[in-house]
């Protein structure tokens, strides 16, 4: 008799005699009636043990949790009073015949109930039992589904689906690579790919004009929840495009993917500048669902005699916002948020409440007003538009110290005061980015990477490297980033001079990057690409808290496998091939 899987069971099909095979999630004794709940991966089912058949009903008493069993049995309607309507199979139960134990169980570690709450150590150390959960169970299917559908849209739309290398040349990308040794090559090693930005180019100069590849990734960087040292990434690279086709093309993906899976419809896209999102929130990544927003107020202190403000008003690489926040926040938790925003260095946090907005003068509540003039606070008043019951926070330092913490503080507030629709979905380009990072130095590092596009072009880049602006754009979701892209360099001038304002000669260029430097010379059409990050955005498309939760085998915080040990010491032998000699760590 063949195996039927519990969710091809219907009402329809009382009576029927069926074989289905699971593990046991549940075992009750009532009153003389034993009640198995077994489980496959498509569902649930309630099977009757019944005391007439001495035989089987001894087998069962012996029947633990997570044994696997193969049941032959009559379907049959639930007893009144006893329909569970949050199972599909809620209205039917099977009235057990033949019982085969096909394999035991120890107790569990933990137990598998949704409800039940488990340590995640515990959980990745026995993941092949966490994956048992229904939870588990639905996030890799619906992981499954995202694949299938990427696909098929992307074939559908004269995508060719090609693999490039995980092995390549260590090339500097931002992050440390993990490195491979070579065995044949002595003292020579492969790096793992962070991604396959060099090779997805090289196929547009192949003449693949429209390539794409669901690809492993790895970084050896500091791990998080939204991030893993090995993770897979949805890649797109296009010929002879635009920045608007690249947009368009994607943000169809994306609203395919929404439908498909949880029937959501979306309009378009918001667009926001670079520039504005940093004026606005202090942050490239904003959560679109937080109503907060920062406000500029540097120039009402151009004058101020108050100190801490009236010396970043002075400086051109400073920054002075202000966050208000439509209600009334209580001493502890100003001092808990002073304590937060010190996290990102801030010196402080400044406020001011608004107790009744129409006397400025004998209103308003906090230890700098007897810094402030009349002018300054009733500019503040104006531009803030206060009204009784308000709090205002302010952000006064450097512009990277002010836009990290304000912009985190804007977040914190968010949850805290549940300004947030955690059901919605919102989704944002943030495009015109800076080609370069600066730091507090001054020092210049890429924004995206050194192959980015530059507005402009060469001329662009001589003129004032500092200020140009790449072409390139982000994908945000609910405050994070899910894709990020770019029109790449098709010139080998432009992409020259990038690499010399990074600090990088043409001797050290030819010697990192000279297999590309050199593809770029027998004729580069203009391309360019996306690359999405998939577990995050299946982490957010099944609101989970963590990508870990989305992944089957995912790596610990401390980029540890816990369930096989990995990272694990290798045996001399092996060393001994590879030519490598462990250094002992001083005492």
């Amino acid at each position: 008799m063949e195996r039927t899987q519990i969710k091809n069971i219907s009402n329809e099909e009382i009576d029927s005699f069926f074989l289905i095979s699971g593990w046991v999630e549940k075992v009750r004794d009532h009153g003389g009636v034993i009640f198995l709940d077994i489980r496959d991966a498509s569902g649930l089912m309630q099977v009757v043990v019944e005391p007439d058949d001495k035989d089987l009903f001894k087998k069962s008493e012996s029947i633990r949790m997570s044994y696997v069993l193969e049941i032959k049995g009559t379907l049959r309607k639930r007893p009144e009073g006893t329909i569970n309507e949050s199972l599909a199979s809620g209205e039917m139960e099977m009235l057990s015949k033949e019982i085969d134990i096909l394999s035991k169980s120890k107790p569990l570690p933990f137990q598998l109930d949704e409800h039940t709450k488990v340590g995640e150590e515990v959980r990745l150390k026995y993941r092949y039992l966490d994956l048992r959960r229904s939870e588990m169970q639905s996030n890799l299917k619906i992981r499954s589904q995202v694949n299938h559908i990427i696909r098929s849209h992307l074939i559908e739309d004269q995508f060719i689906e090609i693999e490039t290398p995980m092995m390549a040349r260590a090339t500097p990308e931002g992050a440390r690579d993990f490195l491979v040794p070579s065995r044949l090559y002595n003292q020579k090693f492969y790096a793992l790919t962070q991604s396959p930005q060099l090779f997805k180019q090289m196929l547009m100069i192949g003449g693949f004009e429209k390539y794409f590849q669901i690809v492993r990734c790895f970084r050896d960087e500091d791990t998080r929840k939204d991030r893993q040292p090995e993770f897979t990434q949805l890649d797109l690279e296009l010929s002879f495009i635009s920045e608007e086709e690249i947009l368009n093309i994607s943000e169809s993906l994306i609203k395919r993917i929404f439908f498909e899976i949880l029937n959501i419809e979306f309009d378009d896209f918001q667009r926001i500048n670079f520039q504005d999102a940093i004026k606005d929130y202090g942050s490239d990544k904003p959560d679109l669902r937080n109503p907060l927003k920062l406000v500029d107020v540097k120039d009402i202190f151009e004058k101020s005699s108050f100190k801490v403000f009236a010396d970043p008003a002075k400086n051109e690489k400073a920054r002075i916002v202000a966050l208000k926040i439509e209600q009334e926040i209580s001493r502890n938790k100003i001092d808990e948020y002073t304590k937060f925003v010190g996290n990102f260095g801030a010196k402080g946090l400044a406020y001011i409440k608004v107790n009744d907005s129409s006397n400025l003068e004998n209103g308003l509540q906090s230890p700098i007003l007897k810094f402030l003039s009349t002018e300054e606070i009733s500019n503040l008043a104006e531009r803030l538009e206060l009204s009784s019951g308000d709090t205002l926070f302010f952000g006064a330092d450097h512009r990277n110290v002010v836009n990290d913490s304000m912009s985190a503080l804007r977040e914190k507030l968010g949850e805290d005061l549940d300004l947030i629709d955690r059901e919605a979905y919102k989704f944002g380009w943030i495009t015109d980015f800076p080609l370069f990072e600066e730091d507090i130095e001054g020092n210049l590092s890429p924004s995206h990477h050194p192959f980015t596009a530059t507005q402009g072009g060469l001329k662009a880049l001589k003129k004032d490297p500092a200020n140009a602006v790449a072409k390139a754009y982000d994908l945000i979701l609910n405050g994070s980033e899910i894709g990020g892209g770019s029109l790449r360099i098709n010139d080998l001038d432009e992409q020259l001079k990038v690499l010399s304002i990074l600090g990088i000669d043409k001797k050290e260029a030819d010697e990192k990057f000279g297999f590309f430097l050199e593809a770029l010379s027998f004729g580069c059409p203009p391309h360019g690409g996306i690359a999405f990050g998939l577990d995050r955005l299946i982490m957010l498309l099944c609101k989970q808290e963590s990508i870990r939760d989305v992944i089957a085998f995912p790596k610990t915080q401390s980029a540890i496998c816990l369930l096989s040990d990995a990272p694990s010491l290798i045996d001399q032998d092996q060393l001994d091939t590879l030519s490598i000699k462990i250094l002992e760590e001083d005492s």
